[in-house]
């Protein structure tokens, strides 16, 4: 018993993986009920092999587990559904690619998106970047008629390439603290890794995927496809302005990103900062975009206020649905990590003897295809690697980067990212590892072969 005791963490996490692929891609029940029971699986496996946990405890832990989960990211994803789901009928999204095809044309729409994301998700979550430019993607392919699978993942691999390696975000910006690594250095560094990892897997395996997969529009966020397509073919006349159209999204954006900047980098007075960083929160600025959103639709729409009313609701409905699917999915990994799975492999593998930067990755690599969180990992790999610092032939900076690149690989169905990408881009679970999980992995990858390689012609040490 002992034996079996000590490698309970693996067990659990057999037990988890062995559950979720049954309960949702074999049986194929609904994406919430299999995660659901795969939680509560975990939960019981927990309380079977740790005396911290008792079998009476495992459904309360999931329950709040998804409890948390719902409270980070409950409102703004209903606050998205309204955003979509205005955007796109009012024609403010197809006003936006619009502008961008003119400005870019067709062949380089997809650049367009990619750099949207990256620059967006430097001072903003991922989360958010998603929420927001998911209905650009679709309109986009709308407009254009083909290239869904492009779009999707050039702005998945731009919000999340940026996202793990350039501060203020605060992936980046924890690791960093932790690490003793300067916040300049570290910006500095972020974006030259960054930009060459973004590239590949963005625009290069996009690319590359979209000549093998053709991902059709499907409703999602309360919006049809024939609606989406007929909204694409309006004359540009029936159109809201450039400004009313992106307005909802720049206002996201300089909020979150104020906060953001203020909480890292400034200290401005008490009183100030409280308001900035009320505002900013992502809860408060993505209800004030949903509410300039919805009347730019009531605005631009033939609606009557009662069936515009009845619009937004049914778009909270949707969104409602993929919260709930988002947090479990969020909880189903919490669960695992709860079994110790992070701390287990983690001490397993520290004393491996290999370069430390690559036992950084190796580190976050693991421990976030085993619990699902990114944050989890990069925090478990920096307080490992923490006192090793002294060690390095190189600049700390590129500590945090590996450390980033590792804990962002293999999303999977243990990470709400994985949720959050499926049910609002409106794609299958096989075309959502083939997009969102295999663009994470290449991340990973090209994430660790560009640190290596800069650190070893830049080791700023």
């Amino acid at each position: 018993m002992e034996v079996i005791a000590a490698h309970s963490p693996l067990v659990t996490f057999a037990v988890g993986l062995i559950l979720v692929v049954l309960l949702i891609a074999i049986l194929d029940l609904p994406a919430f009920v299999g995660l659901a029971i795969a939680a509560f699986g975990v939960g019981v496996v927990n309380a079977i092999f740790l005396p911290e946990h008792s079998l009476a405890d495992a459904a309360a832990d999931t329950a709040a587990a998804f409890g948390g989960g719902m409270e980070g990211i409950g409102i703004p994803i209903l606050m998205a559904a309204i955003i979509g789901k205005s955007m796109l009928e009012s024609g403010a999204a197809q006003r936006v690619v619009r502008s961008f095809l003119s400005l870019l044309g067709d062949d380089n729409a997809d650049v367009a998106l990619w750099a949207s994301s990256s620059i967006l998700a430097i001072p903003v979550f991922f989360d958010s970047v998603f929420y927001l430019l998911a209905p650009l993607a679709r309109s986009m392919r709308a407009r254009i008629g083909k290239n869904y699978t492009l779009y999707i993942v050039v702005v998945g691999a731009g919000a999340a390439t940026a996202h793990v390696f350039v501060p203020p975000t605060p992936g980046p910006l924890a690791v960093a603290s932790e690490v003793g690594a300067s916040i300049g250095m570290t910006m500095a560094i972020g974006v030259g890794v960054a930009l060459p990892t973004a590239f590949i897997s963005g625009l290069v395996y996009g690319r590359w995927l979209n000549n093998r997969l053709d991902i059709p529009l499907r409703e999602t966020m309360g919006t049809s496809t024939d609606e989406l397509e007929r909204r694409a073919n309006r004359e540009l006349e029936a159109l809201p302005g450039l400004l009313e159209a992106v307005l909802p999204i720049v206002l996201a954006v300089v909020l979150v990103a104020a906060a953001t900047i203020v909480e890292g980098l400034l200290s401005p007075p008490a009183t100030i900062a409280d308001i900035i960083a009320f505002l900013g929160d992502k809860n408060v600025a993505l209800t004030i975009a949903a509410v300039v959103a919805a009347f730019t639709y009531l605005r631009w729409s033939d609606l009557d206020r009662a069936t515009w009313e009845d619009e937004l609701t049914e778009a909270l409905k949707s969104g409602g649905n993929i919260a709930a699917i988002t947090a479990m999915g969020g909880a189903f990994g919490a669960m695992l990590a709860a079994s110790g799975i992070g701390g287990y492999i983690a001490g397993g593998l520290a004393d491996l003897g290999i370069g430390l930067l690559v036992t950084a990755w190796l580190i976050a690599a693991v421990v976030r295809i085993a619990q699902g969180s990114a944050t989890a990992a990069m925090l478990t790999a920096a307080g490992i690697m923490a006192p090793l610092v002294g060690q390095l032939s190189v600049h700390p900076a590129y500590l945090v980067m590996v450390i980033g690149a590792g804990g962002n690989i293999f999303s999977w169905y243990n990470d709400s990212g994985f949720w959050l990408v499926k049910e609002i881009g409106g794609l299958t679970g096989a075309e959502t590892l083939k997009t969102w999980t295999a663009l994470t992995t290449i991340i990973a990858v090209s994430g660790l072969l560009s640190v290596l390689a800069l650190s070893t012609v830049v080791p700023l040490s």
